[in-house]
């Protein structure tokens, strides 16, 4: 390389340091100072919005439709036959073979509300709100197996990497919370599958990652200073170490700099706001009877839904509260009705706090798994008694929304007699992502991020706004 060479190529590092730092000081003068105080607050949407916020029960591993939202009389007249070839030559089954013996599920159906809506004698709590709830019998998934459906569900595609759904609404809404996450996660039953991919940023500014929050102990771990260290001192240090980062942000220009500032500024208030949160003993004990935390069975699950509610009304945008254990390949017959005695009450408490503070008619209820199960049985120990499942069913399954722009009392949708196929308004995974943004007052077509030369979303390339659901 001759000197002509080197001072060209001088320059152009100089340029281009120059240009970065540039764009550098714009972040930090956005993060830091003037009406741009945080890069989370809240976002005028696209149009008026009929949701301000998102609470997202999954329930992962898939429930049995027809076993709770979907009644089959019909399965009892096949119950331990095969069905003929030409019924099962399409469907996609992870474990079984399509010669598996029918299984007739032994659940009560009755119907409730004005709506008339016919549901199981597991879940008398969901069932006594027929009429706030919008019942989606019709879903389809493209994914037959655990991680690619929740992979699916929330971030629109079967490969991880791309942001899940809490990280899109927050990064097109921003938040109304100053002092606590945007986008939090909260986890109970015995397992999981996807784990943080139901929550992760993706290729998004790491800002819009969710939290996952504790229930109990510090809700987020070491998020508690350490022993001895006075307030002040732990400020001089979050400031000297913020001179740092803004610093080196001017010098660079990366983005990610300017969310670890805001990062540790959240975490800083959060510190007081973090416990006050998880600390229910301000709640009346009818409260927590309703929720029933004070039951063994739905501890858990129903302080993670009260939880739920106190953080919409802090103004957090985006709650999923993924709740494990519903992957009835064996032993349904048993382990269905523990799984609603964990889940059903407290889902129907949240249903009656939300309405009775006025937050229904701004939040928006998600209540859904990754895909449902077969009419088939699935038998992995022949020799135990009772021991029949369901294998994955992505083919026709059943969701459930409610609260903020939802048409309530409805049930949308058909399978065929036997429940194996669609046979009125097939409603995909797309579509249900398209709806709910659209709730908030986002075009699925606009919420788009460049990343590696093209504009990405959370559709991907599919998803229609299903304006059945909506009021």
């Amino acid at each position: 390389m001759n000197s002509q060479q080197i001072i060209e190529t001088h320059l152009r590092r100089d340029f281009l340091r120059r240009s970065l730092a540039g764009m550098g000081t714009l972040a930090l003068a956005e993060l830091m100072t003037g009406a741009v105080n945080d890069p989370l607050a809240a976002k005028a949407p696209h149009y008026k919005p009929k949701a301000k916020n998102v609470i997202f029960l999954f329930q992962e591993g898939a429930p049995s439709q027809m076993d709770l939202f979907d009644p089959k009389p019909e399965l009892q007249r096949w119950h331990g036959q095969s069905l003929p070839p030409s019924m099962t030559k399409d469907l996609k089954l992870a474990f079984i073979k399509p010669s598996a013996k029918i299984l007739a599920s032994p659940r009560k159906f009755a119907r409730f509300g004005q709506s008339g809506a016919e549901l199981s004698d597991l879940i008398p709590h969901t069932a006594s709100h027929a009429d706030d709830i919008c019942l989606i019998r019709s879903m389809h998934s493209e994914a037959f197996n655990h991680h690619p459906g929740q992979l699916l569900l929330f971030s629109g595609h079967m490969t991880g990497g791309r942001p899940s759904m809490g990280s899109w609404v927050t990064y097109g809404l921003g938040s109304e919370s100053k002092n606590l996450p945007a986008f939090v996660a909260l986890q109970s039953g015995p397992g999981s599958s996807a784990g943080s991919d139901l929550w992760t940023n993706g290729f998004l500014p790491s800002l819009y990652q969710g939290t996952n929050l504790r229930s109990s102990g510090d809700p987020i771990l070491y998020l508690s200073s350490p022993k001895g260290m006075p307030e002040a001192a732990q400020r001089e240090r979050l400031d000297a170490l913020k001179d740092l980062n803004a610093e080196h942000l001017e010098r660079t220009g990366d983005a990610e700099i300017a969310s670890r500032i805001h990062s540790y500024e959240l975490a800083y208030r959060m510190q007081s706001a973090g416990p006050e949160l998880v600390d229910l003993s301000k709640e009346s004990p009818a409260t927590i009877e309703m929720y029933g935390i004070n039951k063994k069975a739905s501890q858990q699950y129903g302080t993670n839904l009260l939880l739920a509610r106190r953080l919409v009304e802090r103004g957090v945008r985006f709650v999923l509260v993924a709740h494990s254990g519903w992957d009835h390949h064996s032993a349904i017959n048993n382990g269905l009705p523990k799984m609603c005695e964990q889940t059903d009450q407290p889902t129907g408490a949240l249903l009656n706090d939300l309405k009775q503070r006025g937050l229904l008619e701004e939040t928006l209820v998600v209540w859904g798994g990754e895909f449902g199960r077969t009419p088939m049985s699935e038998i992995r120990r022949p020799e135990e008694a009772d021991n029949a499942g369901r294998d994955h069913h992505p083919n026709g399954y059943s969701i459930w929304m409610a609260g903020a722009g939802i048409k309530p009392g409805q049930v949308i949708g058909k399978t065929d007699e036997l429940g194996l196929n669609i046979v009125e308004d097939k409603i995909d995974v797309w579509d249900l992502q398209a709806t709910i943004l659209h709730l908030l007052g986002m075009d699925h077509l606009r919420l788009t991020y460049r990343h590696m030369g093209r504009d990405f979303r959370l559709t991907d390339v599919h998803g229609n706004v299903v304006k059945k659901l909506c009021a």
